[in-house]
């Protein structure tokens, strides 16, 4: 989620609604509406109608995880999710990690923040050199 690779020239909703609906061949209503929900879940149920280049990189952040989710996977892959981040911007994003490690999803995270690793995860693995 480094690059975020949200697609400009679509709303969040737009972005998070695609892959559902053109790969699982999902009804627009049904991934609109599991968009909603997942909007909710990472706390910006106000920025379905708003474009990427309009939100904060922890906004933008956020919105590429509702993405990620919305293909229901069994687990979810973070690579320095973040070190693109302004340092007020990073507790936004690990509380919504946080939640999702809390409700169950299976998560192998790439990371610098041990003290974060260490709270949420079952197992940390740590890779010197």
């Amino acid at each position: 989620f480094q690059q975020f690779n949200l697609f400009p020239n679509m709303t969040v909703k737009e972005n998070i609604t695609l892959s559902p609906i053109k790969t699982k061949g999902e009804s627009k209503e049904v991934a609109e509406k599991r968009a909603h929900e997942l909007l909710e879940k990472v706390g910006l149920p106000d920025k379905a109608d708003a474009y990427p280049q309009s939100l904060s990189g922890g906004q933008q952040q956020r919105i590429a995880i509702a993405r990620g989710l919305a293909m229901e996977p069994d687990v979810l892959l973070f690579d320095e999710p973040t070190s693109a981040l302004d340092p007020e911007m990073v507790g936004e994003v690990l509380a919504v990690m946080q939640e999702l490690a809390q409700s169950g999803m299976t998560m192998v995270i790439v990371t610098h923040e041990m003290g974060f690793a260490r709270e949420v995860a079952d197992r940390v693995i740590f890779m010197a050199d």
